[in-house]
């Protein structure tokens, strides 16, 4: 503790005393966390609701729902880790923001526009705590302390502005405590603050902390309707992917079936020390020598695979539940909670065997949609489910309009304050714009482009192979069927290509601006 307030010390927060000359006059302005966890599927969240929620609740995840709001369709712009978190920053699509992939990709312009330093300039104390997986320096933050790229789950490494150093235990509790040391600080100054708090979990591999290594193991989860998916009645992109638990899902570094021999070469194992690795072999050696033996193939393989990916999924997110039961009890027993906003998502969807998918990039609902729970006192109205079209694009200017400071005219997303008041303005928007540039790339998902509105998605798969798909999901949730050739959906169609035009042109988008980001052949 003593060596962790030592490195607080390097908050470069304006000093207490200089804080208090101003005498004990309370804030007016809201305190703001911001949490985000990584690759956090709206699934897998029991205030959602679906069939895992019995299975794998998350009661502090909860809380925040029934203290505040639930978005139903909060929509990501690319759906992609570094790009989702550029969009947060900036409000502004990736063509705008310049961070448009995670390979390939010069680091994030932090001279740039943002909203954690409209907050600094505004007055408040801002820190980033977490994953940052931007590649550069976090700017516009009173303090910072960042994982490396990915990070790793057991004693990662941090960053600060003084360099890097390797912590002892475990990423998600490292990351909660940082956040609380931070909190435990910044709640003397007597000025409010804005804490951006980024989990590593439940990122791939996937690996449970300390007190969730048996949790799951003896679980076995519903599967999707649509694991056994073949793709039928739709395009290439869908066939020609590379992100099946059948196929892509890797048994040694994704499940951890690592036989004896192979041990030396899991990465996990080697981060740990040697009574972290004891506890781990303990729950997975029983594992592993039940699969070797068992012989498993075809249809029994995958149904092993998808059970083994979900225990372990659903583990790393009971860890990040926790840690956000954690700031929610600190908040209430520092006297904090009626002043501070509570905002949680992730950077985007994921999949949970939908597709027989595991990852994100599609602009399918599973991945296009992010879980998004605000908890507002005495805004928000406790257990109030929205079900609006909203999107991280507007995730800046919520904060800054939060904050009562005004929000720049180039930000392209809008305020969601209105939405939580149960305002929503009769000119809210009707339909949501979407680019996907990552490709070739991991996963081999084609680049699109597309607009979904309440009920259809028009998806363009312009640049690799020139395909059209469109989808009623709410006749087919599954978006199991393309209709675009389909006559009876024509004026559909029509009606969709003239909006996704509109919405080019209102953010400044086009086919020969996409094309003009593109490798030369």
């Amino acid at each position: 503790m003593n060596s962790e307030i030592r490195t607080l010390s390097l908050l470069g927060l304006a000093s207490v005393a200089a804080a208090c000359s101003t005498g004990e006059k309370k804030q007016e302005k809201p305190n703001i966390i911001y949490i985000m966890s990584d690759d956090h599927a709206y699934q897998a969240i029991s205030a959602y609701g679906g069939p895992l929620a019995k299975y794998a609740p998350t009661p502090n995840l909860d809380r925040i729902a029934q203290n505040g709001m639930r978005f139903n369709r909060c929509l990501v712009t690319n759906s992609l880790s570094g790009p989702c978190r550029a969009v947060v920053l900036t409000g502004k699509y990736s063509h705008k923001n310049g961070f448009m992939k995670n390979e390939g990709q010069a680091p994030f312009d932090g001279t740039q526009q943002t909203f954690p330093k409209l907050l600094q300039a505004s007055g408040y104390n801002t820190a980033m705590i977490g994953k940052w997986h931007l590649e550069s320096d976090p700017t516009g933050f009173n303090y910072w302390e960042i994982l490396p790229g990915q990070g790793n789950y057991y004693n990662p490494d941090f960053i600060t502005a003084d360099g890097r150093k390797r912590n002892e235990g475990y990423v998600t509790d490292l990351i909660t405590d940082k956040c609380l040391n931070w909190l435990t600080q910044a709640k003397e100054l007597k000025k409010p603050f804005m804490l951006m708090m980024h989990h590593k979990a439940p990122h791939r591999e996937w690996q449970p902390g300390p007190e969730e290594l048996k949790l799951y193991k003896d679980i076995t989860f519903p599967e999707p309707a649509t694991l056994f998916d073949d793709y039928s009645g739709r395009g290439r992109a869908e066939h020609e992917q590379d992100m099946t638990i059948a196929g892509t899902m890797r048994l040694i570094e994704d499940l951890k079936l690592y036989p004896d021999t192979m041990k030396s070469k899991n990465v996990g194992l080697n981060r740990m020390n040697p009574d972290q690795a004891a506890e781990w072999n303990a729950v997975y050696d029983p594992i592993i020598r039940q699969f070797y033996e068992s012989k498993l193939s075809g249809d029994d393989l995958v149904r092993f695979k998808y059970q083994r990916y979900l225990q372990d999924y659903l583990a790393c997110i009971a860890a990040v539940d926790k840690s956000v039961g954690k700031v929610l009890d600190f908040l209430k027993e520092n006297g904090l909670d009626k002043n501070t906003i509570v905002i949680y998502a992730s950077d985007q969807g994921f999949y949970l065997g939908e597709h027989g998918w595991f990852d994100k990039r599609f602009m399918f609902e599973e991945s296009y949609r992010t879980p998004l729970l605000i908890q507002w006192p005495g805004v928000a109205a406790p257990g109030s489910i929205n079900s609006d079209i909203v999107s991280n694009l507007d995730f800046a200017e919520t904060i800054l309009d939060m904050a009562g400071v005004e929000v720049p005219a180039d930000m392209q997303g809008r305020s969601m304050v209105p939405v939580l008041k149960g305002k929503t303005p009769a000119d809210w928007r009707k339909e949501h714009y979407y680019h996907y540039y990552e490709y070739p790339a991991v996963h081999s998902v084609k680049r699109h482009y597309g607009i979904s509105t309440d009920q259809y998605k028009l998806i363009h798969f312009y640049y690799d192979i020139d395909e059209w798909e469109l989808f009623d999901f709410k006749n087919d949730p599954g978006e199991m069927k393309n209709l675009y050739n389909d006559p009876a959906y024509d004026s559909v169609k029509e009606d969709l290509h003239k909006r996704l035009k509109d919405l080019m042109i209102r953010y400044e988008d086009s086919d020969e601006l996409a094309k003009s980001f593109l490798p030369a052949k």
